[in-house]
């Protein structure tokens, strides 16, 4: 086998950085510190932490130079690699039955199939592993380094059923390895994509009992409807939940959140958004998200933003004086609750009109109703011939985060040109859409997403 190249290649130094200090640049290869060859950006971080390091760099002719460093603990060297992990990433070798890759069209950007399973990324990016691709290696890497939290896709406790929902022999006896991760004190959190007749009703009971006794190592644990498009030729047969179906998960959910709370003093296990506006029930108190600690799994996301519209428009006196129409786009699920909050903003705004359209899915299939879904074809499509008022307001969900992109590779400037309208991308705080729908927040920047409030 061939030798994987531990060289690292220097992407960007920070202007007035120890690194720039010592002469390094962009284009040189990092080959170890303290004599040690850097797996990845774990190693990386872990072994710059010291007060007193020796580098040795390569330049691009050959040269190598050993770097003796005297800094403060914990400070940075001020220099990023080409590549974010400094090592290659990891695909995922599962078959999961719920897996949306599998269910996207084909034709799209090939970034949208890579599959990654990757513990580092957990880490680095929040997202969810399976455990199946983690070796003992890396399970004593990162309790050497004690990293966390981990975020765990666990889908199932019982090892038999996870097998055939991830379609891996090993996906059961995987479950073992955070077993060693909570007796190292590793904190997790994990994630259960519910598919209906499989792993709901007892199998749920057992998994949220059985994932109940690593609390509270184990911070959350999520609970999510599968996501099923239209393209599921071929693939496992599952049903879209109902009404019902919805109030019978909130109930048990809610039920071991009481157990919970009296016994680790965390509710541990929350539903997303989705089953409280399928069952159309009230969403749950702030307090019961813990902090909001499962927002970006899509859980609390929606209360946050009632409550914060709610706080910002406390801060405000009534006006009458600012008049204009607006219109917002979304998908079907949060349209309700968009529609309520701008009927709130108009309380305090009584001439600041706001249509709400909520948009049918029909590029990935019409049981798709969250907006980070939605494309350019089907805003195009169902927003041509509408009152857009002054200016279409799109929640930050629907491009890929720090870029104009939609998920069919058209960008928002084509929107606005195809609509005559002007677009404005508005971040998930309650602040930037009260101020969106004030237009307090000037000209529209859809290309500086990080930018639209620009109070923040």
């Amino acid at each position: 086998m061939k030798k994987k190249d531990h060289r690292h290649k220097v992407s960007t130094v920070e202007p007035g950085s120890i690194a720039e200090e010592l002469g390094i640049e962009p284009g040189d290869f990092l080959l170890a510190v303290n004599d040690q060859e850097i797996e990845d950006i774990f190693d990386y971080h872990y072994l710059i932490n010291e007060e007193y390091l020796t580098v040795l760099i390569e330049k691009p002719d050959g040269e190598q130079w050993e770097l003796e460093i005297e800094k403060e603990f914990e400070d940075d060297l001020g220099m990023e690699f080409e590549n974010g992990l400094m090592d290659d990433y990891r695909s995922c070798h599962n078959k999961c039955i719920f897996c949306f890759i599998d269910q996207m069209p084909p034709g799209m950007r090939e970034t949208l199939y890579f599959k990654d399973d990757d513990s580092r990324l957990s880490f680095l990016q929040g997202n969810y592993v399976t455990l199946t691709n983690m070796s003992e290696h890396d399970i004593d890497r990162i309790i050497r380094y004690h990293l966390g939290p981990i975020n765990v896709s666990f889908q199932a406790m019982n090892p038999k059923l996870r097998c055939q929902m991830l379609h891996n022999r090993f996906a059961g006896e995987a479950l073992k390895k955070v077993d060693r991760l909570y007796k190292n004190g590793i904190e997790m959190n994990g994630q259960i994509v519910l598919c209906k007749g499989v792993n709901d009703g007892e199998e749920l009971r057992y998994s949220i009992e059985a994932l109940g006794k690593y609390m509270p190592v184990l911070q959350s644990v999520s609970v999510v409807p599968v996501g099923l498009t239209k393209f599921r030729e071929g693939l496992y047969p599952l049903e879209p939940f109902n009404k019902e179906d919805a109030g019978e998960v909130l109930d048990m959910i809610e039920h071991y959140q009481k157990i919970f709370y009296e016994k680790y003093g965390i509710h541990g296990i929350h539903a997303g958004d989705e089953w409280y506006l399928l069952a159309e029930r009230e969403l749950p108190e702030a307090e019961r998200y813990d902090g909001y600690i499962q927002y970006e799994n899509g859980v609390g996301m929606l209360r946050s933003l009632i409550d914060e519209v709610e706080e910002e428009l406390a801060l405000r006196e009534k006006d009458e004086s600012i008049s204009h129409a607006i219109s917002i786009a979304t998908g079907y699920s949060a349209a309700p609750v968009l529609r309520q909050l701008a009927d709130r903003v108009q309380e305090k705004y009584p001439n600041v009109y706001t249509e709400v359209y909520p948009i049918v899915n029909h590029f990935f299939g019409e049981r798709i109703t969250v907006a980070g879904l939605l494309t350019f074809q089907d805003l195009k499509e169902q927003l041509l011939e509408k009152n857009l008022g002054e200016r279409l307001l799109l929640p930050s969900t629907i491009v890929k985060s720090d870029e104009d992109l939609f998920l069919d590779d058209y960008r928002v400037g084509d929107l606005e040109t195809a609509l005559q309208t002007p677009v404005n991308i508005v971040k998930s705080s309650g602040r930037a859409f009260v101020e969106a729908l004030l237009m307090e927040d000037g000209e529209v920047r859809h290309s500086q997403i990080g930018e639209v409030n620009k109070y923040e």
